[in-house]
């Protein structure tokens, strides 16, 4: 059963709701919420099993791709993967980007599969 509360936000200036409960309540906004929208853009979205289904469909394309090139004389062009959505860009990650010469920029990584702290800010 879904339940819906009333939030009046000035309940936290008058000092009726406090700091601690306030961030419990916004931590623990559902994954489709205007609020994780902001946070996380399109990537709000996207599950887990999104993400690994698209893994799944972009191994499988290489998969045929390359069981076409071998049985071919004339191999296709290498498949596109599956678009994902950008990740917000999380500013500890920036700085360390910026130390490191020759890291890759976000674009490229947008479209790799997300690599386990990708997915730990995404659902964390």
């Amino acid at each position: 059963m879904l339940r819906y509360y009333h939030l009046d936000l000035l309940d936290w200036h008058r000092g009726e709701l406090s700091s601690r409960r306030l961030n419990a309540l916004v931590k623990h906004l559902p994954r489709d919420s205007a609020v994780a929208r902001a946070v996380n853009g399109e990537s709000a979205d996207w599950s887990l099993t999104d993400y690994l289904l698209a893994a799944a469909v972009d191994q499988l394309a290489i998969a045929n791709w390359l069981f076409t090139c071998v049985n071919s004389d004339d191999p296709p062009e290498q498949p596109e993967p599956v678009p994902r959505p950008q990740l917000p860009p999380d500013p500890a990650e920036d700085s360390m980007d910026s130390s490191a010469p020759g890291a890759p920029s976000s674009a490229t990584a947008s479209t790799a599969p997300p690599g386990p702290a990708e997915l730990a800010r995404f659902f964390g």
